[in-house]
């Protein structure tokens, strides 16, 4: 069975192609830039185009697919714009679905991450939602440069907890939901077993690294501002802002034991995570 990846170029759609490669699954890398996924493949992986708002890229992407993992790219917040695509899905005899959501889609039926899991539940494939936590690897991609260059992490998150999860964790419970049984019509909200505050993650990272990483504290409207003098796209300022004032209100700090039953160990922690990637803020 082939199963295609969306998004492989993403931080992601590239660990799952990694893990299905390790496996010895027959996996498909599909993105926008399928040169740029090539880049960065397991030996063997081919890349193909998928635009999943593009109908021309979807016939050879598609072609002989029995399982895909599927996500909602950022910048498709309608998410009925990719109905036709997941029409497309199922005329090609598509069996299964792995669709990558948030923790909070199912509490929060306003989530576009919500209306986008009912409409592959009404495909009638057999699906599996993965609902997880904020990732560990923001520590490698959006606040890698300040953590790096200013030996600080910088967010309006005020003492509130976050619970987290490192991809290659979500990767392999992905993985095996795409090859294996007996996860159809499941939702599994993914978290590890801790949910630090930020400034128990700067106490972590200033013990790996040898050198003190500060958490400011700063409110809202500091954040905003630092944030629009960086040149950050007011869109991110803005969604980044809402992501940390839920943080700040204590509304992320759940956890579940979900993630570490589907991996039957448990689940890669902040201080092994940060440990495994120190010389990235070095």
């Amino acid at each position: 069975m082939t199963v295609l990846v969306a998004g492989a170029t993403g931080t992601v759609g590239r660990e799952v192609v990694r893990r299905l490669a390790a496996l010895g699954a027959d996996v498909r890398a599909g993105g926008r830039d399928p040169q740029r996924a090539a880049e960065d493949l397991p030996a063997g992986v081919p890349a193909v185009r998928l635009d999943l708002e593009d109908a021309t890229s979807w016939p050879a992407a598609l072609d002989g697919v029995g399982a895909l993992f599927l996500l909602r790219p950022p910048d498709v917040a309608r998410v009925e714009r990719l109905q036709p695509f997941l029409d497309a899905v199922v005329a090609a005899g598509v069996r299964r679905i792995v669709l990558l959501s948030v923790q909070a889609a199912g509490r929060n039926p306003l989530l576009p991450h919500r209306a986008l899991e009912k409409r592959v539940e009404a495909t009638g494939l057999a699906w599996t939602h993965l609902r997880p936590a904020n990732f560990h690897q923001n520590l490698l991609t959006v606040h890698r440069e300040e953590i790096r260059d200013r030996s600080r992490i910088s967010v309006p998150a005020g003492n509130g907890r976050t619970a987290h999860i490192d991809v290659r964790d979500l990767a392999e419970v992905a993985a095996a939901a795409l090859t294996g049984s007996g996860h159809e019509r499941c939702a599994y909200e993914l978290t590890g077993r801790e949910a630090p505050t930020f400034a128990e993650i700067a106490a972590t990272l200033s013990a790996v690294l040898g050198r003190p990483v500060v958490y400011p504290r700063p409110g809202v409207v500091a954040f905003v501002r630092e944030q629009v003098a960086a040149g950050t796209p007011p869109g991110l300022v803005l969604v980044m802002t809402l992501l940390f004032t839920t943080t700040r209100l204590g509304l992320a700090a759940r956890t579940t034991g979900e993630l570490e039953r589907l991996l039957g160990r448990e689940p890669t922690s902040l201080l092994r995570f940060v440990e495994d990637h120190a010389d990235a803020w070095r």
